[in-house]
């Protein structure tokens, strides 16, 4: 009995004297992040039969305001910005001149196997350009809902892809619920490459994606991330340029370290010159499921 109180007098005693330690080595440590120049940021899109459009705006500070006046006042107004596919070369419509940011195509509709050049100039002397390819849609064999057991009614969306025999094919998934989600939203992952499975057929599984900052109640409580029995879920499986897949799958580590000191930094792989974003060509697919 007496060994046995000495040992836990040494454990509780060298335990005291850790917690002291460390507590007298905490040191308040202030990082000094510089303010970086405003860059123009894009993210625009062209898919078959559909026009363009661009989204410009300007990156700001990390500590800066994030409320709506903040954002309007980072759109970027009076741009000329055209895209060419090699015969029209079309200048696009600003959408709402008084605040600028959404630009539109009306003469160049996208087509499977097309390249497009995007040009930007600023009313500031600023310029930015990128091309971008429709690489031809890919279908899913089949998709399907499954319900975990130990949960119930919730479940993953599931699909089973046969990839073409040629290497080099990228693709993005996006689902919505009908009745429930105004948009189709992409999950973290949401994107792959075929260098581990070229040619193959295999089946996989996606949870559902929310949006940034949701405020939905299944986006806040023990439905967060799952589809349910009863839903009706529209996916589109997008087929999308290296380059677009390399900036996707930075854009979502970065997102997936969000707040996380230990985090290690991963640059946005972005195929813009001048500037920083996507110019994203693309096709898609879309299946429906019937979560039963």
């Amino acid at each position: 009995m007496f060994k046995l109180k000495s040992i836990k007098y040494i454990v509780m005693s060298t335990l005291l004297s850790t917690i002291i330690f460390f507590a007298s080595c905490e040191k308040d440590i202030t990082v000094d992040i510089p303010e970086s120049d405003p860059k123009i940021a894009i993210e625009g899109y062209i898919s078959p039969g559909q026009p363009a459009y661009v989204f410009l705006s300007r990156t700001t500070s990390f500590f800066a305001p994030t409320d709506s006046l903040s954002l309007i006042a980072s759109a970027i107004k009076g741009a000329t910005v055209t895209i060419s596919d090699g015969i029209i070369t079309d200048t696009l419509v600003e959408v709402l001149p008084s605040i600028g940011y959404l630009y539109v195509s009306t003469q160049v509709l996208g087509q499977v196997g097309s390249s497009y050049v995007l040009n930007i100039s600023t009313q500031e002397g600023e310029f930015a350009s990128a091309i971008t390819t429709i690489r031809p849609p890919v279908a899913l064999d089949s998709v399907w809902f499954y319900a975990q057991p130990e949960l119930d009614s919730l479940g993953w969306a599931w699909g089973r892809l046969s990839d073409p025999a040629a290497p080099g094919d990228h693709y993005r998934w996006f689902a919505k619920r009908l009745g429930k989600d105004d948009d189709f939203i992409a999950p973290l992952g949401s994107v792959s490459e075929d260098k581990f499975f070229n040619g193959l057929t295999f089946d996989f599984a996606y949870n559902r994606g929310q949006k940034p900052n949701s405020n939905e109640e299944d986006d806040n409580n023990e439905e967060s991330g799952w589809f349910k029995q009863g839903d009706t879920i529209v996916v589109k499986f997008t087929s999308i340029t290296r380059e677009s897949f390399l900036f996707w799958r930075s854009a979502e580590s970065q997102t997936a370290s969000n707040g996380n000191p230990f985090g290690t930094p991963a640059p946005l792989k972005s195929n813009i010159t001048g500037g920083i974003g996507i110019w994203e060509g693309f096709s898609f697919t879309i299946d429906t499921i019937y979560a039963n």
